[in-house]
């Protein structure tokens, strides 16, 4: 008798799992369970069966009768979702457009720089963002005492690991592996307490760095000057301003004439007619000192610029925020 309930049992799973909708689950209830269901009837046969299967038959009809039951709910609930989805999909709808993903503003100004400065020939290097105070500042000739170690410049990890403030401790960390000549660009984010229109805690710099023999600051300025050509265009004018690093001697600011009114003079350049676009200068001989090249027999020249002062200046941005805020709106111009 066992092997009989069983066998129902079977055949109302099988059909169960071929049912194609919600009417159709509960005719298969009605003949299985119903008052003249299958499962019904031989429960009421049990009488019929010796003293010695009854209690052995009625447990287990009992058990596939409660297993029948909660298979048939378990089907109707997920009919009874997939006709409510149905229902609530509008065929008639246009389908919805899959954008495909493009690089960040900022990804592709970073390797529109590399790229540049690779045809000059200069290698790409790239290393820790989490950096010690020697590499950061010590090896940069930067001392105790400069304002750049001051707290509010930069974010202190302990006393002597930081965030670094700038991509220049990869110059050091190539120095030291590499003799002369060395050329090489440093991109990466660099992280400072600042934040404003034209400042974010993190941002991202490229810097560089040539040493040879006999180089000149007249290098440094043909070397920026094709940078400059090639980011912009060759109308684009540039000069040179006196400034301080102390990781170069003599040091200066580089300026590009406004991209917004070409330097007659607009809001966005102070009505100055040019804009401050990097910082650059002879290598400090003390830097050299630090990686153990001899300072009479070789030169060099450094520069760091803002991947994000870059950007603003090509595409005409005027809130640097706008970079990090992820609006495809505002993305997808680029």
């Amino acid at each position: 008798m066992d092997a009989t309930i069983d066998k129902i049992y079977a055949e109302a799973l099988a059909e169960l799992a071929a049912a194609p909708d919600a009417a159709a689950v509960q005719d298969l209830a009605v003949r299985y369970l119903g008052r003249k269901g299958k499962v019904t009837g031989f429960l009421r046969g049990i009488a019929q069966l010796p003293s010695t299967e009854r209690a052995q038959a009625g447990k287990r009809a009992n058990e596939i009768k409660r297993a029948l039951e909660a298979e048939v709910e378990a089907a109707q609930q997920r009919l009874s979702r997939d006709r409510e989805t149905v229902a609530a999909l509008d065929v008639t709808l246009p389908g919805r457009r899959i954008h495909p993903g493009v690089l960040h503003p900022l990804t592709q100004v970073t390797g529109a720089v590399c790229d540049i400065f690779a045809r000059m020939g200069f290698s790409v290097a790239e290393g820790p963002e989490v950096e010690t105070d020697y590499y950061n500042f010590e090896a940069l000739n930067v001392p105790k005492y400069h304002p750049a170690r001051d707290m509010q410049d930069t974010f202190y990890v302990s006393d002597n690991i930081v965030l670094r403030t700038q991509t220049s401790p990869m110059q050091i960390r190539v120095m030291e592996k590499q003799a002369p000549p060395v050329a090489v660009v440093a991109p990466g984010k660099v992280y400072r307490c600042d934040s404003d229109l034209t400042h974010t805690p993190m941002f991202h710099q490229v810097e560089g760095l040539l040493v040879d023999r006999d180089v000149s600051f007249a290098d440094l300025k043909g070397t920026l000057t094709a940078f400059v050509h090639e980011m912009f265009d060759p109308q684009t004018a540039l000069r040179f301003r006196p400034s301080f690093f102390p990781f170069t001697e003599p040091s200066a600011e580089v300026d590009i004439v406004c991209v917004m009114c070409r330097g007659a003079g607009c809001r966005v350049c102070g009505r100055s007619g040019w804009l401050e676009i990097l910082g650059a200068g002879m290598v400090h001989p003390n830097v050299f000192r630090s990686v153990g090249y001899d300072s009479p027999q070789v030169s060099g020249f450094a520069f760091g610029m803002g991947v994000e002062r870059i950007a603003m200046l090509k595409y005409g941005i005027d809130d640097i925020r706008k970079f990090y805020n992820n609006d495809l709106r505002f993305l997808g111009q680029f």
